[in-house]
């Protein structure tokens, strides 16, 4: 388990924190190992009822590593990141999420996964997978026309700009907007609610809300990831993912 990531647990909540606050929580292939192995475990663990996703104060995740993801790009469905994606979208315990500031890529379609998400007043969230010569991941490209319909989800996905925490709200993507130093207080509250209620007609009732998408989601994914890696491999991803390093330096 790689430093990066911190599992914790309160009561029968399972808590998996992003930490490495010096690259505003970047995800490295090490990152999504550790967070798919801690879900699997708190899925298996029958004293977990509900799982949160956090970050550190001042950022959810700025999204991959892009020095980690060019040097060690997803070459099939069995690396770690793909995994992880598998991991929380057949996750059957209820997931929640705490979001301060940046939300960034997966740092935004990860939500949609989500059951509960709470996000700061200062939470940005962006998918800038076409700016970066890429296309969106996670079924987000199924997910964010289903919950937010076409045309706003056409904008968020095709343009790719930084959107605030009420446009999230307004997209579907979050539960509540809440003060920033309260977000993960907030998120904490409500998992613990859903920890204290019945285990069995949770898992029942998240079941039945995704039955009738679970397989669309499965495909879209599978589509996604084979697309996502031809144009990772492409040109454009090369020269947009480089210039953005450079423009970094």
């Amino acid at each position: 388990m790689t430093a990066d990531i911190v599992v914790a647990r309160r009561g029968a909540v399972a808590d998996i924190g992003m930490h490495r606050p010096q690259r505003r929580n970047a995800l490295t292939a090490e990152m999504y190992e550790a967070m798919a192995q801690a879900l699997a475990q708190a899925e298996a663990d029958e004293d977990v009822r509900v799982i949160l996703f956090h970050g550190t104060p001042e950022a959810f995740t700025a999204g991959n590593d892009l020095e980690d993801f060019l040097r060690r790009p997803p070459a099939d469905e069995s690396a770690p990141v793909f995994r992880f994606l598998r991991t929380v979208s057949g996750a059957r315990k209820p997931l929640v999420a705490a979001v301060n500031g940046p939300a960034v890529g997966l740092g935004t379609t990860l939500l949609l996964h989500c059951d509960l998400v709470y996000a700061g007043e200062d939470a940005k969230f962006s998918m800038p997978f076409v700016k970066l010569g890429l296309v969106p991941e996670f079924a987000s490209s199924y997910l964010l026309p289903l919950i937010a319909g076409y045309q706003r989800a056409a904008e968020l996905l095709l343009l790719g700009e930084p959107f605030d925490a009420q446009a999230a709200l307004a997209a579907g993507i979050v539960t509540r907007v809440v003060p920033s130093g309260r977000t993960l207080e907030s998120a904490q509250e409500a998992a613990a609610k859903l920890a204290a209620l019945p285990a069995q007609s949770v898992v029942l009732t998240k079941q039945l809300m995704k039955a009738a998408h679970r397989a669309a989601i499965e495909r879209q994914m599978s589509d996604e990831g084979r697309h996502f890696r031809e144009q990772l491999a492409g040109p454009d991803a090369q020269r947009a993912l480089s210039a953005f390093l450079a423009k970094r330096v």
